[in-house]
């Protein structure tokens, strides 16, 4: 049985998701349109076990879900506002150093 989760807890699924390079490609190309495993693979240029650990760990997230196609499983956003959320980010975020991923991370031991 699924249970709705703390906030906290969305947020922090997210944030796992998105610190992952590979991950936010995924969910990228998930925001365009469902794909399947091979697809995304050939896509992003990685091979298909590390996509499946990138792709279990989505799941976990509870970020994406698959769905049976036949003797293939195709993969999807677990919500379309997610593709939202993704736009959202994406476009808010609009001034980045490119020597470093934020302001502090060099002291702050972070990001």
């Amino acid at each position: 049985m699924l249970t709705l989760a703390s906030d906290i807890d969305v947020l922090a699924r997210f944030g796992r998701a998105l610190a992952d390079p590979i991950r936010c490609q995924l969910l990228l190309a998930l925001r365009e349109a469902p794909a399947y495993p091979s697809d995304l693979a050939d896509a992003l240029g990685i091979s298909r076990t590390r996509l499946s650990n990138h792709l279990a760990c989505l799941r976990d997230c509870g970020l994406v879900v698959t769905v049976p196609d036949g003797r293939r499983t195709r993969y999807e956003l677990a919500d379309p506002r997610l593709g939202h959320a993704l736009d959202d980010l994406r476009t808010a975020v609009v001034a980045v150093e490119t020597d470093r991923m934020c302001v502090e991370a060099e002291e702050k031991g972070c990001c």
